[in-house]
């Protein structure tokens, strides 16, 4: 009987330490489960802004890149309707010839609508256009960025924010 309520006893040890091991590796697969889903968000997240910028990585022209910061700029208060489409044009149109501003716009509009952060635009374009245009020609920008945001049915307000992350981004002294 002794014999018995022993051989008892170890089934009951070997189920207790079966049933608890696989408690142990239940909660280790969650953990892995865990960091796997953590790692593909970093992953995803890390795709998604490099995404973002990639219509930003292709513009090779100042014209365009000019286009794209106006457009991605007074884009931020809706969409560019007709009579914003229109003032971009007239703006970009003092810098270009007919069929470089018609380019430049269209490219602009797409541009913006992939990427939903001015901020992102003006830290990614702002460099570029500096490297290639002298301080007169920076400082047309910031008119020209101004022009297209006052013209039109409703003067859009800028921020004050991304006017000097823009200057300071084009490497004027911003107080």
């Amino acid at each position: 009987m002794h014999i018995l309520i022993a051989a008892i006893g170890l089934l009951g040890v070997a189920a207790f330490w079966w049933y608890r091991m696989k408690a142990m590796n239940d909660a280790a697969r969650e953990v892995a489960d865990v960091v796997g889903r953590v790692q593909g968000n970093i992953r995803r997240k890390r795709l998604r802004n490099q995404a973002a910028l990639s219509p930003l990585t292709a513009i090779d022209d100042p014209v365009v890149a000019a286009a794209t910061l106006i457009t991605a700029i007074i884009s931020e208060n809706g969409p560019v309707l007709p009579q914003r489409e229109a003032v971009v044009r007239s703006v970009i149109s003092e810098i270009a010839d007919d069929k470089k501003t018609d380019e430049a716009v269209v490219y602009a509009k797409w541009a913006a609508s992939q990427i939903d952060d001015a901020t992102i635009v003006i830290d990614k374009l702002a460099p570029f256009l500096r490297e290639r245009l002298d301080v007169t020609e920076r400082n047309d920008l910031l008119q020209m960025v101004n022009r297209a945001a006052q013209a039109g049915e409703q003067p859009l307000k800028i921020s004050d924010q991304r006017i000097l992350r823009l200057r300071q981004k084009l490497g004027f002294e911003v107080n």
